[in-house]
């Protein structure tokens, strides 16, 4: 989330992946989005299709996969509430692929992964 080139959230996790960062990022972009919803672009291919394709059919299984565990899954549960809840519309984008906004949230995720925060901005 990003506003006149600076983010409006920023955070990290100690010994973290990117999908839980993903996954997170997309949930604090949905909470402030609010009732107005808004349209989210993301290189997460991965949380696109856990939204829109996966989650529906674990959710209807007692949040169950036919093989193995759903992992990070109270991350998983929380994201598709609000998702599905919410007002909003994900559009995939390639990463690293020169698009403006989708570079410069990756500069900002680099940033917060070295120590930046919002208070030291």
């Amino acid at each position: 989330m990003i506003e006149d080139g600076k983010p409006v959230c920023l955070g990290a996790e100690e010994k973290s992946t990117n999908i839980r960062m993903e996954g997170q990022a997309l949930i604090e972009a949905i909470k402030y989005a609010g009732e107005e919803g808004c349209e989210i672009h993301t290189d997460s291919e991965f949380w696109v299709n856990v939204l829109t394709k996966w989650a529906p059919g674990w959710k209807a299984r007692g949040w169950k996969k036919s093989k193995g565990e759903i992992k990070n899954l109270p991350m998983v549960q929380e994201l598709y509430k609000l998702y599905s809840e919410g007002n909003v519309e994900l559009v995939w984008v390639r990463g690293h692929q020169g698009t403006e906004m989708n570079e410069l949230a990756d500069q900002w995720a680099n940033k917060a992964r070295e120590g930046a925060r919002m208070e030291n901005l």
